[in-house]
């Protein structure tokens, strides 16, 4: 804990110097000016709101850079965003969500200049307009207006070193001509996501422990196209077609299993070894269209917004899961076990969307919308077992999900005065679906669900004078599972240890409040409370199942007494998708954005703590009725959180920058158990020349970003999991900006099937 309070003793201990103060540099050499100062960064009433316009940092970043050093945001990975006690957030540009994936929204943040930036948006507790599954936070990209016509475009190269070596490359371009504008992406690469695990789990009779390396190599490839035209001066039609594709061949799993039992009659322990060799080719596209109509219908801003979309996603994947006898030293033995998985998902969604936006001369502003998602998921799946000297075992299971989401809003925004303002909404939705399966116990076979929820919302901002500003937020949202969470299937990892997704997980429910307090617009305090009930996550159950004892070469041992096979208890540990009981969650967070050293340094730094309550218990398989010693989480915990992302400008050109971010997570208590506390440092280096940039980028400089979770029962079970992805790495990347970069982007549309999307990864 020293090497955490050393570095935030660091970067506060700069805190407490004040900006130099500008003077007039006039011919009246004795007269002072007085130099008004725009907000950089403020609250309303339901987002923070970051003006990049005004800020020092913006000339000659990326959006991307400007991001990571907005207030209340950071990357762990250089590619995702999170908000401070969210997870990832989602990306809308001028209030419609992006259509882009993960990497390619990436791509495109890191290729646009932070110039064409007008503010940031911070949405920690989205309103009723927003759908239901944006619960973890919205950043709104406002782009400038005024921009004329022409090409203009970028072109990226990079390369990255952890494990293994891996390469990128993207294309982008923007045209605009009077009232046609087109903007198009191309991007590629391949990397290998390399895994290491140790994995323990187990009680006094049994025990096993799993250690061995994951490996899975990606190439890819995708891009956009948006056209958008404008048919008069008060209406605009765009169309938006997104497409990417994914290919892991040769995708392996290899881990070395330690199994432990109790010997009743010779008082000892037996141990067997088993090596478990998982070979995985898999293959997805996905495809979407979306079509919007917007129309202006007065001089105040009222608009109404239509869209209309059609989502494709197919996903194949084949899995081969061999298990070995094997010796202490981890070799090969007789081949006991095979189990072949087809594992095919798709995915065909059609959605619309229809919002309007009504505002009037006395700062009131009325929206009301609704929306509709009708999705059918096709998930055949075949399982093929073969045990050595047994008759092999088909297990077949077609499973289609098909679900219907009807929803409505209403929200009313009112600005009393230049102090007070306010905002209250609710949302209704209804959900019809049906799961079936045909080939699955009969309780199992036909899944029906028909719920309705409704969703209300309020939030204030009160601006105490010019130096003080108060607000509140409440909101109520539900998430559902993804449609991967639904699909009855098992992911083996060993013989007797595999991930079991659940048909008969349902939608779970967050409850959020928000008071948040500001001084000059630099310095915050938040304060928050999260109520998640049927918290949907991940339970580890496990029990003593007996198998009859076997020698090195597969032969199986019998007790001369009796005649019959001796049995030894084995632990078998089902990681099993459900929904698992209650959590709060609350926090404080102490955060400042401030510029320093005449506006050499940029500093956001944020520190709170954070006290997670959890209620849960299972102890039956939901998927099979299968009965488990319980599974309890009812422990809670405190932690501190902190983060700090820093840009120090190295020359007066504003050429040269270098970053510095760190962030520490102190040990939590979370659904699988005691999260040990993770960190990371971060380093950067930039150069602008001209239209290039060079940049390098080092993570996890001090090795200290890796996941271990431990668990430990009253009814003596254990459970460990050490997870390295090998985060340490360093990316160096060359950028070229082409053309006139003063080109107006194409209007970025929500996509009616936004919502959905998010549910298939």
């Amino acid at each position: 804990m020293k090497t955490q309070i050393f570095i935030a003793a660091l970067f506060f201990s700069g805190f407490a110097f004040a900006q130099e103060k500008k003077t007039d540099t006039t011919k009246t050499k004795n007269i002072e000016a007085v130099v008004l100062t725009k907000q950089v960064f403020k609250k309303q009433s339901d987002r923070f709101v970051y003006d990049v316009a005004a800020s020092p940092i913006a000339k000659g970043n990326t959006t991307f850079d400007l991001l990571r050093q907005t207030p209340l945001l950071s990357t762990t990975d250089d590619k995702t965003l999170k908000i401070a006690g969210k997870n990832n957030a989602l990306i809308y540009i001028n209030g419609r969500k992006s259509n882009m994936d993960a990497e390619s929204l990436a791509q495109f943040l890191k290729n646009t200049p932070a110039e064409n930036i007008q503010k940031i948006e911070v949405i920690t507790v989205p309103g009723s307009e927003f759908q239901v599954e944006s619960s973890d936070g919205i950043i709104n990209i406002i782009l400038k207006k005024k921009m004329s016509d022409g090409l203009n475009g970028n072109m990226r190269m990079s390369n990255t070193q952890n494990k293994y070596n891996a390469s990128s490359a993207s294309f982008s371009a923007n045209y605009r001509k009077n009232k046609l504008g087109i903007s198009a992406n191309l991007y590629g690469g391949e990397n290998i996501d390399a895994q290491q695990y140790v994995l323990r789990n187990g009680n006094a009779s049994s025990s096993n422990e799993s250690t061995g390396n994951i490996d899975d190599p990606n190439q890819y490839i995708g891009g956009y196209l948006n056209i958008d035209y404008q048919l008069t001066e008060k209406s605009n039609l765009a169309l938006s077609w997104n497409s990417n594709a994914n290919k892991s061949y040769n995708s392996t799993v290899n881990l070395f299993n330690n199994i432990r039992s109790f010997d009743k009659d010779t008082q000892s322990y037996i141990t067997n070894y088993t090596n478990s060799r998982n070979n995985e080719d898999a293959r997805s596209y996905n495809n979407s269209v979306n079509l919007n109509y917007e129309l202006k219908t007065d001089s105040l801003g009222s608009k109404l917004n239509v869209n209309a979309a059609y989502l494709n996603y197919r996903r194949f994947q084949f899995t081969n899961n061999k298990t070995y006898l094997s010796d202490a030293n981890g070799t090969d033995g007789l081949l006991s076990q095979t189990i072949d998985q087809n594992l095919p998902q798709i995915i065909n969604n059609f959605s619309g969307t229809v919002d309007y936006i009504q505002k009037f001369k006395n700062d009131f502003t009325v929206a009301i919308g609704g929306n509709f998602n009708k999705t059918k998921t096709d998930n055949d799946t075949q399982n093929i077992t073969y045990i050595t000297g047994k008759d092999d075992e088909f297990a077949p299971n077609h499973f289609i999900y098909d679900e219907n989401i009807y929803g409505a809003y209403l929200t009313l925004e009112k600005k009393f005065s230049d102090k007070f303002s306010g905002k209250v909404g609710t949302r209704y939705e209804i959900t019809n679906s049906l799961g079936t399966s045909d080939n699955a116990a009969p309780e199992y076979r036909k899944i029906e669900r028909d719920y309705h929820n409704v969703l209300p919302y309020l939030s204030f901002n009160y601006a105490i004078n010019d130096k003080n500003n108060i607000s509140y937020a409440f909101s109520s949202r539900m998430r559902r599972p993804s449609f991967w969470e639904l699909n009855p299937v098992r992911n083996i990892l060993t013989e007797d240890n595999y991930t079991q997704n659940n048909p008969f997980v349902k939608a779970s429910s967050t409850y959020s409040n928000e008071l948040t307090y500001m001084f000059k617009n630099s310095y915050f305090l938040i304060l928050s409370h999260s109520l998640f009930k049927d918290k949907i996550t991940q339970v580890p159950l496990q029990r003593d199942i007996l198998k009859p004892r076997k020698d090195k070469d597969g032969n199986i041992i019998i007790n001369p007494v009796t005649g019959n096979p001796f049995l030894d208890p084995y632990k078998q540990l089902r990681y099993i998708r459900t929904n698992f009981g209650d959590k709060q969650e609350m926090s404080a967070m102490l955060g400042i954005q401030k510029t320093f050293f005449k506006q050499y340094l940029t500093t956001n730094f944020n520190v709170g703590i954070q006290r997670n309550v959890n209620d849960g218990s299972l102890s039956v398989d939901p998927t099979s009725g299968d009965v488990f010693p319980i599974y309890e989480n009812k422990i809670s915990s405190t932690s501190i959180l902190i983060q700090t992302n820093n840009t120090i400008r190295l020359d007066k050109k504003k050429t040269w920058f270098l970053g510095v971010n760190y962030f520490f997570v102190d040990k939590q208590q979370i659904e699988l158990g005691m999260l040990k506390n993770l960190s990371s440092l971060d380093l950067s280096l930039k150069k602008n020349w001209n239209d290039w940039t060079f940049a390098l980028n080092i993570t996890d400089v001090l090795r200290t970003n890796i996941v271990e979770i431990e668990d430990y029962q009253a009814n003596g079970n254990y459970n460990y999991v050490r997870n390295d992805q090998f985060r340490r790495g360093g990316t160096f990347s060359i950028t070229y900006n082409f053309g006139n970069q003063k080109v107006k982007k194409v209007r970025d549309i929500e996509g009616a099937s936004d919502a959905i999307k998010s549910r298939t990864r």
